[in-house]
């Protein structure tokens, strides 16, 4: 049984993760879609093409702007305000319109590739 949280992110989206990992420092696993166990996790390829994935200990899963909320809500100091921020309703709807714009274009991002886009026809962040 897992003991710590897993975030699930997008292989070619490494250039974000290493800046989690290196600022945020999260107390979580931090798994390539490509490479994790999805159905251990409890996750169907379809969600975690196209959107980030925060996997509880206990299996809950949340998508989009709610899995950055809980990665951040998960880490010290002001992160885990901004975490709590991100989570009131009103902010919640807020962050989840930004996430939507955000993994749409990230493609456009500093040091992404074409290989960040999301396939046309694909809504990133549902939650």
């Amino acid at each position: 049984m897992r003991t710590r949280p897993v975030l699930v992110y997008d292989g070619f989206c490494t250039a974000c993760v290493n800046l989690v990992r290196r600022w945020i420092r999260p107390p979580c696993d931090i798994a390539a879609r490509q490479w994790a166990e999805l159905e251990a996790l409890g996750v169907t390829e379809e969600r975690a093409r196209y959107e980030a994935l925060w996997v509880t200990p206990d299996g809950k899963v949340y998508g989009g702007a709610q899995a950055v909320a809980k990665l951040l809500s998960s880490a010290r100091g002001g992160w885990a305000v901004a975490g709590a921020v991100l989570q009131l309703a009103p902010v919640r709807l807020l962050a989840h319109g930004v996430y939507r714009a955000v993994a749409r274009n990230r493609h456009r991002l500093p040091g992404s590739s074409a290989a960040c886009s999301v396939p046309a026809g694909r809504t990133p962040g549902r939650d």
